[in-house]
């Protein structure tokens, strides 16, 4: 299970880095940040996509980054086997904006991000928890960003059962 101590430490690290000015984040981490962002099915840029936006906007928090790493490590754990993916969706295959799921704007997006996300196919260009998708869970206060990936993968990625969930929530 990931160590918080180390997730926040290395966050800490990234962050002091960008606020420095260094925004080359290849530079950022050492053979053993490497190692340990591997454990967590985490690629560099995903990392460095919570740290930038949390320097910026200061948001997502480094908490809600650590529950999101919780949710993917755990479905990599129990659902890949520690097996990392090899394929990679592009954003050739993200739904357009204005798609729909009985009515709820964004969904068909979102949920095809968090997907990838769990699954850990995200292109490193694609993030899960931009501006775009921190909207859309703020139409639904029962839902955080790791609560609504753990929904996906709870309801096992079906998008008629998610939006229920989300119109009872």
């Amino acid at each position: 299970m990931i160590n918080p101590d180390q997730f926040n430490a290395l966050f800490d690290k990234c962050l002091a880095q960008y606020k420095s000015g260094n925004t080359n984040f290849t530079t950022y981490y050492d053979d053993q940040d490497l190692a340990f962002l591997a454990s967590i099915g985490y690629k560099v840029r995903e990392f460095f996509d919570f740290i930038e936006d949390y320097g910026d906007a200061q948001v997502p928090t480094p908490q809600e980054a650590l529950a999101i790493a919780k949710v993917r490590q755990n479905y990599l754990l129990q659902e890949q086997g520690g097996t990392l993916s090899t394929h990679e969706i592009s954003h050739d295959e993200l739904p357009v904006f204005g798609e729909t799921i009985q009515g709820i704007d964004y969904l068909p997006r979102i949920l095809f991000k968090a997907t990838a996300k769990l699954k850990g196919e995200l292109d490193p260009d694609i993030m899960f928890g931009c501006g775009g998708d921190r909207r859309f869970i703020s139409k639904f206060p029962a839902h955080t960003l790791s609560s609504f990936l753990q929904l996906v993968w709870d309801m096992n990625f079906d998008a008629d059962k998610i939006a229920a969930s989300l119109k009872n929530s």
